[in-house]
């Protein structure tokens, strides 16, 4: 049997259209020549155009986080005299009880909404994302609506669902045989979960329609070769599309955990001072309370730095989730 014979040769690297076919002629090429025009698109007046946001975030950024790192160290009094203290600020908050009770009620609350918000955004993305759908504009609008909602509308009307006595939630327990009312606000674990539901209706549009982008964004070549292999539709979800929403799904744990950090508005409308027994007292909210209730600004400035730091351990820990699941996917 012939056999057909390859002329040994030095192997060609295959043309690249940001490289010349012929490198000696790329060395001779001139020098693009600098044509003249709009002065504002040479390169050093990019500055002007830029420096409007650094001058904002300098004076609404970065200056009060200097100044909150200043005060933190006095006993301030903005109408009187301020004496330093040192850290004598941080040292009382460290051995205050309330801290660790906000601490836990916000990341009890958080847990709360992030995780169930994730999995319902998810699930209503997939269903946005069948093509079979019908008014897909209309749907994905009506899901922004709840973001645009005002706060303190959200509150009344869930305080109203969650009402001990005459709530149609605790009606709704009842249908199914709890007949012993629950109180939403009194109760401690109760409370994170109607905060919670206030936090997960409002957020879990816009969380939707990140996911939903993030699906359309895989390709569908992957969902035909699954569906040629034999896969069925609960596989194709399990095995191509969560995979795909890796990036997606840290990225939107770890804003909405420092999103959760901040929870204010719906806690302080429901109870200024946290309730009866601070069962829902949480870290912005203990923040204010110390601040324009009990006139302790310089305490307040070190419960701000104390939430700043928490956030840079969470950024962090994003940074290196990211990496790791990056450098996963690039193998």
């Amino acid at each position: 049997m012939s056999q057909l014979k390859v002329k040994a040769g030095p192997s060609k690297a295959p043309l690249s259209p940001w490289k010349s076919a012929k490198p000696e002629k790329a060395k001779k090429a001139k020098p693009a020549k600098v044509i003249s025009g709009v002065a504002s698109l040479n390169g050093r007046w990019g500055f002007l155009f830029v420096a409007p946001f650094f001058f904002m975030f300098v004076i609404f950024g970065l200056a009060p986080v200097i100044y909150s790192v200043y005060i933190s160290f006095f006993h301030w009094d903005p109408l009187g005299g301020s004496t330093f203290t040192g850290l004598r600020n941080f040292n009382l908050l460290l051995h205050d009880s309330d801290l660790w009770l906000a601490i836990r009620n916000t990341f009890s609350i958080w847990a709360l909404s992030t995780f169930p918000q994730m999995i319902m955004a998810i699930g209503l993305a997939s269903i946005l994302r069948n093509s079979r759908l019908k008014a897909k504009s209309f749907w994905r609008t009506i899901l922004l609506v709840p973001n645009i909602t005002s706060v303190i509308a959200i509150t009344i009307v869930f305080s109203q669902l969650f009402g001990r006595d005459f709530g149609i939630v605790n009606d709704i327990l009842g249908f199914f045989g709890v007949h012993h009312h629950i109180d939403f606000i009194e109760g401690v674990i109760p409370s994170h979960i109607a905060i919670a539901s206030m936090i997960t209706w409002r957020w879990i549009g816009y969380n939707t329609l990140i996911f939903l982008a993030s699906m359309l964004a895989i390709p569908g070549e992957l969902y035909e070769s699954a569906s040629v292999d034999g896969a069925s539709k609960r596989q194709q979800f399990w095995y191509v599309t969560l995979p795909s929403l890796k990036n997606t799904i840290t990225f939107v744990l770890i804003v909405g955990t420092i999103g959760g950090l901040q929870v204010f508005a719906e806690p302080q409308q429901l109870a200024a001072d946290g309730g009866s027994s601070k069962q829902f007292l949480t870290l912005t909210l203990f923040l204010y309370n110390q601040a324009f209730v009990n006139n302790k600004y310089g305490y307040a400035a070190a419960i701000g730095i104390i939430i700043t730091f928490i956030v840079l351990i969470i950024s962090l820990v994003n940074f290196v989730i990211t990496r790791k699941i990056s450098s996963d996917g690039s193998r």
